[in-house]
């Protein structure tokens, strides 16, 4: 345990009073934490696992309005989403880009109705989209951004000219359609970077990953790594943010309402190492429908290729996987857009799975269940204010209103916006990245190379890791060829609360979804940790086995791939 986390637990040891108390360390929760804590309240974020390890860390990676929403009649929430997602362009340059986004069309009128079926009550799979109801669409979704418009206007192309620019697509198309939204390349990052903000901006509030809070004999009791007997909480207002897990954490509560207010739908994605695939994408987005009716995606992320997604209704929230059939469905659906490319499971490099928690929904097609959300209060000494829905988009705006709610029932006033507040490396940032990591070089002497990564990694927060980076021979990689050096590893210990080899691999860096971790990294990230959270020999093997388990249980990277020599690496079966 790192001397701040105990530093963490002996301020709540000496003063378990807070205004509000945020249960979930998701995205949703993070935000909500912000909000209160800009506002001068004292908050308290409790997270039983690591920061935004759940839903949070298994998005499509898109930032962007909802194209689709349209049909079910969602204006509203599209709106919001375009606002939120050009706030994002601008508040987390570093982070969040612009993302030309094409549409395959191989029809001209179908999918006409689809909205109106949509808000007359039909629950089933939508018509496949065609040409017109595409164009009505964009045009919506440009009229909504019209006054403060951040990318450009909507195109059409006829199949002549798509098949001119993507020679590799289904040669039976009709036409496409290309409009701009945006991705995020590192979720979790900007979810840790909300955090380190309000440890600048709100020292007097306090975020804890692997911890936990239980009602007890009418009080609250906090309990986790570090903690050695429960502490006493006593908090003026609850924040229910445990997305899919809300009705359990209600009951755990005490506080069940009589029917379920989540019912989540499984979303998996896999990561593809693919370099034709990569190269006939040009750098767009392909958004499409599948046979089935459900939109995929497909985008070049981090030198690889998303593809995705599923969406499949879950009885119970849990840890979940991405199951071979999900991985044949998503392979299927992109060799029906790219027919002519070679695609088969030994090009995934890492998959990942997560559930959506959506509102409760008697919708037959998942597709049509909102991405909406919405607060549900709950009455009592202590309010709860449950946050039901929402998406990574909108999280923003969710925590703001969340935040208005607990605002009001404190009777205390709001003092800042939000909506124009840098976040984390996002502060100061240039309007040309390049010249950011020029200066770095000039001032540390770093490589180009170096520079590029730590400015498309952490933004303007690189100065404080270079800083810290001086006396620690910051020119020692990791392993050869990889990005990160080992005082860069130390820096993410010391500062973004990492307590497992998991949290390093999976949520602090890239190196497992990018196909970059093998045994020698392994060995020498675990080595590292051991050094600076103080474990044992014992421990550091126990670390090191719970993270291959995990790798090969959730994320398809077999065991064996731990124990090949690294010179073999490249041709294990991933």
């Amino acid at each position: 345990m790192s001397n701040r986390r105990a530093t963490l637990i002996d301020r709540i040891r000496h003063d378990g009073r807070f205004d509000a108390v945020i249960l979930g360390g998701g995205i949703n929760g993070i935000g909500t934490f912000r909000e209160l804590a800009v506002q001068g309240l004292r908050v308290l974020l409790v997270e039983r696992a690591d920061f935004s390890s759940g839903c949070s860390a298994a998005p499509s990676r898109m930032i962007h309005g909802g194209l689709r929403y349209l049909e079910n009649g969602e204006i509203g929430l599209v709106r919001e989403s375009l606002r939120e997602r050009d706030a994002l362009l601008a508040n987390a340059p570093h982070l969040v880009h612009p993302l030309p986004t094409t549409i395959p069309i191989t029809s001209t009128f179908s999918g006409l109705f689809n909205a109106a079926a949509g808000l007359v009550g039909v629950t089933g799979k939508p018509a496949s989209r065609g040409a017109l109801p595409i164009k009505l669409g964009l045009s919506l979704y440009d009229f909504i951004v019209r006054r403060n418009r951040r990318l450009p206007k909507h195109q059409f192309r006829s199949a002549k000219a798509t098949l001119a620019r993507w020679p590799e697509l289904m040669p039976d198309l009709r036409s496409s359609a290309t409009y701009h939204d945006a991705w995020i390349s590192h979720p979790e990052r900007l979810a840790l970077e909300l955090l380190a903000d309000c440890r600048r901006d709100a020292p007097d509030c306090i975020a804890l990953n692997y911890a936990t809070l239980a009602e007890q004999d009418g009080g609250y009791r906090l309990s986790g790594l570090g903690i050695d007997a429960p502490l006493t909480i006593t908090p003026r207002a609850i924040v229910n943010a445990t997305g899919a897990w809300l009705d359990e954490t209600l009951n755990s509560l005490d506080r069940a309402t009589e029917a379920p207010l989540v019912a989540g739908t499984k979303g998996s994605h896999l990561i593809l190492d693919n370099p034709r695939l990569k190269a006939a994408l040009g750098g767009h987005m392909v958004f499409f429908e599948n046979d089935d009716g459900r939109v995929c995606i497909l985008f070049p992320y981090l030198g690889k290729v998303l593809a995705g997604s599923t969406d499949i209704r879950v009885d119970r929230p849990g840890r979940v996987r991405c199951t071979p059939e999900e991985r044949d469905y998503i392979l299927g659906a992109v060799q029906r857009i790219f027919p002519r490319i070679p695609l088969d499971e030994s090009q995934i490099i890492f998959s990942y799975s997560g559930i959506r928690p959506l509102p409760k929904s008697d919708h037959a097609f998942t597709g049509r269940i909102s991405r909406g959300h919405f607060i549900h209060r709950i009455d009592g000494n202590i309010p709860l204010f449950c946050m039901v829905g929402g998406k990574w988009t909108t999280f923003r705006a969710f925590a703001e209103q969340t935040a208005d709610a607990v605002l009001a029932s404190l009777n205390h006033p709001r003092r800042t916006d939000t909506r124009p507040l840098p976040i984390g490396g996002g502060l100061n940032f240039p309007a040309d990245p390049a010249d950011l990591a020029a200066d770095l070089c000039r001032r540390f002497g770093i490589s180009p190379a170096r520079a590029d990564h730590l400015t498309g990694t952490y933004g303007t927060m690189s100065y404080a890791l270079l800083e810290f980076c001086r006396t620690r021979a910051d020119d020692t990689p990791l392993i050869e060829g990889l990005p990160w050096t080992e005082a860069e590893i130390t820096w993410l210990i010391a500062t973004e609360d990492v307590q497992h080899l998991a949290d390093l691999v999976l949520r602090r860096t890239t190196l497992a979804i990018t196909g970059a971790l093998d045994p020698r990294s392994l060995d020498r990230l675990t080595a590292i940790a051991a050094r600076d959270l103080g474990w044992s020999a014992p421990q550091a093997a126990d670390e090191k086995a719970a993270l291959i388990a995990e790798l090969t249980e959730f994320h398809d990277l077999p065991a064996a791939r731990w124990a090949a020599p690294s010179a073999e690496r490249k041709n294990a079966c991933v």
